[in-house]
């Protein structure tokens, strides 16, 4: 008779060290942040050859969400989508990204397409791309204070001023 009180080990897949997982039917890598580019320039040696995006996510409401297998969620979450156009395959990558570290390393030497991405998550998210050639706003004005797509950003009104109207 076999013993009830031992526990079955669950089966997780591995890929390049990273937890995999399925959305939708796509493959889903659960990249820790201090592995992100050696992962990214593996799966480009495989073929994941283009960058097809590249976001953050706020998840300051959520913070107890399950993210994957023993992955701790964090406030901030890089999400890069890769396309292999010989395969004909997509992989997306998730990077969970801690509020009181907000930075993670650039993916310009891998992919030069993520250039104006990583501008556009820092400009919305502030979350710093170390190693970026020029992280500086692309949507918001230079002087412009704060990051309004954090969940935290106070929503506000902007006056609308029309050229030539006499207010």
């Amino acid at each position: 008779m076999s013993d009830l009180t031992e526990s079955a080990q669950e089966t997780v897949e591995l890929q390049h060290g990273c937890v995999v997982t399925s959305s939708l039917g796509q493959r889903v890598l659960l990249v820790p942040r201090d592995k992100y580019v050696s992962v990214v320039k593996a799966l480009a040696d495989e073929g994941f050859d283009i960058c097809i995006d590249l976001t953050g996510v706020d998840y300051l409401n959520m913070p107890n969400r399950v993210v994957g297998h023993q992955i701790a969620p964090e406030r901030f979450e890089v999400v890069v989508n890769l396309l292999s156009m010989s395969t004909r395959q997509r992989i997306r990558l998730r990077v969970q990204v801690p509020e009181n570290d907000c930075t993670i390393s650039s993916l310009f030497d891998v992919h030069p397409g993520t250039e104006a991405h990583e501008r556009e998550t820092f400009d919305m998210f502030g979350i710093v791309f170390e190693g970026h050639p020029d992280l500086t706003r692309i949507l918001m004005p230079e002087d412009w204070d704060g990051h309004p797509l954090r969940k935290d950003y106070q929503q506000g009104n902007i006056p609308v001023q029309f050229k030539g109207s006499h207010s």
